[in-house]
């Protein structure tokens, strides 16, 4: 069994995604039904739909979708997590159609000026709320912002913190050290997660090579080990530079030297776990 544990969809004529470019391939439609063929196609059996705009409709569509289709076996939505009433929120999102596929939040703190944001106070009350619920908490974070994520799941052992896209290491650059310090630091708590993901579109779109992936490929599995990792295609935001066939096969590759056991695990084995698939 293999689980794609974070691909997006959106529809364009239900809501603009005011983060793609006018010129953008991205900005267009897309849907279960273009993503079905290719997953199957991959040996993917099952997903995760994660969020995209920070706004509170989009969740219930989501979870709608899950419940109508039996790829998506479970969303991370978006609340205000600074909202007084999180917690009301969050029990009324499990209680719309599909909410049983409710299994973490996400919001885009990449986007935050402020690069400690995640340990203001109204935020930490609102991750502890997630933490109530029974959800895990997605964290899509810049490089510079990993000290603050380490500090906020120190601070949060209740809540399994799941790194997106690896924190988006520098790889087009090449560099390394930094963000392998910082990575580290977060790997080190008992009560984080990465998902091996995103990083084509951190490589040269144009240009990038699976060597040009090994170095932060091997790093994380060095720092969190195959228990904590988990694989995810960031499907259709990889297909700037790689197909989803591409992004599946490379990494395969990159993982061909771990026993079947530990692939397992990267491919299935920890997002069904840390999600509750």
């Amino acid at each position: 069994m293999t689980v794609d544990a974070h691909h997006h969809v959106w529809d364009l004529s239900v809501r603009d995604q005011d983060w793609i470019p006018e010129d953008s391939p991205l900005r267009r439609t897309f849907t279960v039904a273009d993503l079905a063929p290719e997953a199957r196609a991959a040996g993917v059996d099952r997903t995760v739909l994660v969020q995209t705009v920070t706004v509170p409709e989009e969740t219930p569509e989501f979870l709608a979708l899950a419940a109508g289709h039996d790829l998506i076996a479970g969303v991370v939505g978006w609340v205000d997590l600074t909202r007084p009433d999180i917690a009301d929120e969050l029990a009324r999102l499990r209680d719309v159609p599909g909410g049983d596929h409710l299994k973490g939040i996400r919001h885009q703190v990449q986007g935050e000026p402020d690069p400690e944001w995640l340990l203001r106070p109204d935020v930490r009350r609102g991750l502890a709320a997630v933490a109530a619920a029974g959800l895990v908490y997605d964290l899509v974070v810049l490089p510079r912002q990993l000290p603050a994520c380490a500090r906020v799941a120190a601070a949060l052992p209740e809540l399994t913190f799941v790194l997106d896209h690896l924190g988006k290491p520098p790889i087009a650059s090449g560099a390394l050290d930094r963000w392998s310090a910082d990575l580290g630091a977060l790997a080190a708590l008992p009560n984080t997660v990465a998902k091996l993901s995103g990083l084509v579109t951190e490589a040269d779109p144009a240009a990038w090579k699976v060597d040009d992936l090994r170095p932060y490929t091997l790093t994380a599995l060095d720092a969190f080990g195959p228990h904590r990792l988990m694989f995810g295609s960031d499907w259709p935001v990889c297909t700037l530079a790689a197909t989803y066939a591409e992004v599946t096969d490379s990494a395969r590759e990159l993982l061909g030297g771990l026993g079947e056991q530990e692939r397992a695990e990267v491919f299935a084995g920890t997002a069904t776990r840390v999600y509750g698939l």
